[in-house]
């Protein structure tokens, strides 16, 4: 019952029942404490210099969301494939949580607007999978689980996601390149060109190259994801994906 009125003074008579309003658009319900949504937007260079404001931007929130949306999308996909086996519930899930597929969902969630008001940066792709994260694990702290969990199926895969052209789509590049350089008798090899910070983060820029000739570059804060990614700017550029993967690349 108190919560209840709390969310009705946050979305009537709170001084910030503009943003209570906005958040009640995005999430389907008006939350308890706005601190911790606001915190949810908040980037880590607003207070690259203070110690104390370490706590007050999205990195916590993000690592929590990480963890609970990884289990509501594990939970789902064990319910809506009774049958399949482990090894595609774990592709499944990763093609649905890997950071791609988030800043793609946190753009169309439009989570860019509420990011360039609460953050004192130039927002880059990347932010808008974790403001997804750190936007979940705000929803958790409000809600607990099973009320996360009914936000993250309406509000998220519902609206963003197609499982079931997931279940056709092959987004393990690197396995494809493989597969294609063995069939047509070519060596693929990668190349780390670049370890640098960005956003204080390590980043790796890394190259393909089929038979020591290089075919494409990629950028991003994982060796590995950047390996995928240039592996797939390959096989694009070799005419092996179809329209519908290049768009999803």
């Amino acid at each position: 019952m108190l919560q209840q009125i709390l969310r009705l003074y946050n979305y009537f008579l709170s001084s910030d029942k503009e943003f209570a309003r906005r958040l009640t658009n995005l999430l389907g319900f008006t939350p308890v404490n706005l601190d911790i949504f606001r915190i949810a937007f908040s980037h880590r260079s607003n207070g690259a210099n203070d110690k104390e404001y370490a706590l007050q931007n999205n990195e916590r929130l993000e690592y929590l969301g990480d963890a609970v949306l990884g289990t509501i999308v594990a939970e789902y996909l064990f319910k809506k494939y009774p049958n399949a086996n482990e090894g595609f519930l774990t592709k499944m899930r990763s093609k649905i949580v890997k950071r791609k597929a988030l800043n793609t969902i946190g753009d169309k969630m439009g989570l860019d607007v509420l990011l360039s008001e609460h953050s004192n940066t130039r927002l880059s792709r990347s932010m808008y999978g974790n403001a997804v994260e750190a936007l979940v694990g705000a929803v958790y702290l409000d809600l607990g689980y099973e009320g996360t969990k009914q936000f993250v199926i309406r509000e998220i895969l519902q609206k963003f996601v197609n499982v079931e052209e997931l279940e056709h789509y092959d987004d393990n590049y690197k396995s494809q390149l493989l597969e294609w350089c063995q069939k047509h008798g070519k060596s693929v090899s990668y190349k780390l060109i670049a370890r640098y910070k960005y956003e204080k983060r390590d980043r790796f820029k890394v190259a393909v190259l089929v038979d020591g000739k290089k075919l494409a570059t990629a950028d991003d804060f994982n060796k590995r994801s950047a390996e995928q990614i240039a592996s797939g700017k390959a096989l694009e550029k070799l005419g092996i994906l179809t329209p519908r993967e290049q768009a999803l690349l």
